[in-house]
């Protein structure tokens, strides 16, 4: 018979940097359509696994030289790839075991609600009375703190002591009963220094407006996230100025490129949604910057993190870039085929 220590075990054999427990009654009093239990009534356990950001992985975002890595090493790549393959193989032992489960390894992308809660409009309907309307949403984040891994901080950012905010999160439902972890109860991790507030790039997360709720008997609160800009802004972008004209996104002229981006237009996305142009510059890597310096995290490094300011790009030459020209060469033809030769894969 399995155990949780066992499960832990092979958890971390199979790439899980950090391993927890939840018994399925912390989530009494979840609205449905975030109520893992519609999903799996008869679970027993939910297993969360934090699959690390590698720090490295920011290094080029920092620097301001290469961009790719981040979203797609340590966004996309884990959650579209790394992280199902792990909690498919866990759930393989379980199921061998004579116990389902649910591999999630990342959050649906059919769910009902959208970013800030509220049931997007003409999408889905449930199939029979007293369901949710599919997909339901399992609050990652939640699901690390019933776990035991760490806190919300106020950022919204989930923090562990092993990683501060360098984790993305996956689960397994199972109806294998397995002893639960006591919730985290050590050092704290955020201390409403605001670095997070300060260095977000659109200023999405509020200082003075939160949301609070209460989870298996704990009040939690952090920042009443402004999802709609965060969404802009985090992909590089900013809304122009009046009597401007912006070609960041494709097929829109209201966004440009904003001083976080060094580039003309939104590069294309990496493993289906890493666009994360920004480097979670301040829910991410001011956290992490705050943190580290406090020497709060287990994972420690011979060298800071930050030696210099941030870097900013300055935009005021921008001029928008026509939809066929090429960002770099223009509409030259002689520059468009130098640049094409430029980028050839060596042989």
């Amino acid at each position: 018979m399995l155990d949780a220590k066992t499960v832990k075990e092979y958890a971390k054999r199979l790439g899980a940097d950090i391993v927890g427990i939840a018994s399925m009654d912390r989530f009494e009093g979840a609205p449905p359509q975030m109520d893992p239990r519609f999903i799996m009534p008869k679970a027993k356990s939910m297993i969360v696994m934090g699959f690390r950001v590698m720090r490295g992985s920011l290094r080029g975002i920092e620097e301001g030289t290469f961009f790719s890595n981040y979203s797609a090493m340590g966004y996309g790549g884990i959650t579209y790839l790394y992280m199902p393959i792990t909690v498919i193989n866990l759930c393989k032992i379980i199921e061998d075991e004579g116990f389902e489960a649910i591999p999630i390894g990342h959050q649906s992308d059919w769910r009902a609600i959208d970013n800030v809660g509220k049931l997007r409009n003409n999408y889905s309907k449930p199939v029979e009375p007293g369901k949710p309307s599919p997909d339901i949403m399992i609050h990652l984040r939640i699901a690390g703190f019933v776990a035991g891994l760490g806190e919300i901080g106020y950022s919204k950012m989930f923090l562990t002591p092993e990683f501060g905010p360098r984790q993305r999160l996956g689960v397994i439902l199972t109806e294998l009963e397995l002893e639960p972890d006591p919730i985290y109860n050590g050092p704290q991790l955020c201390n409403r220094c605001m670095a997070c507030v300060r260095d977000c790039p659109g200023q999405c997360i509020p200082a003075d407006k939160t949301v609070k709720v209460t989870v298996a008997g704990h009040d939690l609160e952090w920042a009443d996230v402004d999802m709609d800009k965060c969404n802009l802004y985090f992909r590089g972008g900013m809304e122009t100025a009046e009597g401007e004209t912006g070609s960041y996104f494709e097929g829109q002229t209201n966004v440009k490129p904003s001083p976080y981006s060094p580039f003309y237009k939104k590069p294309r996305n990496l493993y289906n949604t890493g666009q994360a142009v920004c480097g979670a510059r301040g829910c991410t890597r001011a956290c992490m910057v705050s943190l580290e310096s406090r020497g709060v995290l287990k994972n420690k490094f011979e060298s800071p993190f930050r030696t210099k300011k941030p870097w900013l790009v300055d935009w005021t030459d921008y001029q928008p870039v026509a939809e066929t020209a090429d960002p770099v060469a223009g509409t030259d033809p002689a520059k468009q085929e130098r640049l094409k030769e430029a980028r050839k894969e060596p042989d």
